[in-house]
């Protein structure tokens, strides 16, 4: 990633950590960083912010509804900076979803692959979401932050 170029802005990380696309990364693996903040480490002079990695791209433009529609889906969010949450969640709002608020990066592994808020994916509101990421648990499906 182009690190001076993208230093001083604000950087959406729609990854997800794959072990059969990505191989093992130990430090992952162990819980000791989630993906995310291995892209803040490598990104320092950018604000990392974990979005749009609970949809698949087609449905960015066709399951998004108008604010205040009941059943309206949420994604998650999550950042060291409040700003970049302020940042995708006005996207998040202009695509038609709500937003759950999963901050800080070191959080991020609570939406995961394997845990309660991924397996839903695109298909849950926003209460729902909350409560998907509320019920996750260190150790379940994918890798964990300890």
């Amino acid at each position: 990633m182009p690190v001076a170029e993208l230093a001083g802005k604000i950087v959406l990380d729609t990854n997800n950590y794959m072990v059969w696309r990505d191989g093992h990364i130990p430090v992952i693996d162990s819980g000791e960083k989630t993906v995310h903040e291995l892209r803040q480490e490598h990104l320092p002079g950018s604000k990392v912010v974990q979005a749009f990695t609970h949809i698949q791209a087609p449905r960015i433009t066709t399951a998004g509804r108008p604010s205040g529609t009941p059943g309206r889906l949420a994604l998650p969010v999550s950042s060291d900076y409040p700003e970049a949450v302020e940042l995708v969640t006005r996207l998040y709002d202009q695509f038609g979803f709500d937003t759950a608020d999963n901050s800080p990066l070191s959080e991020s592994w609570r939406t995961a692959p394997g845990q309660p808020a991924w397996i839903k994916l695109a298909h849950q509101t926003r209460d729902e979401l909350i409560a998907n990421v509320a019920r996750a648990r260190r150790g379940r499906g994918g890798p964990r932050h300890s």
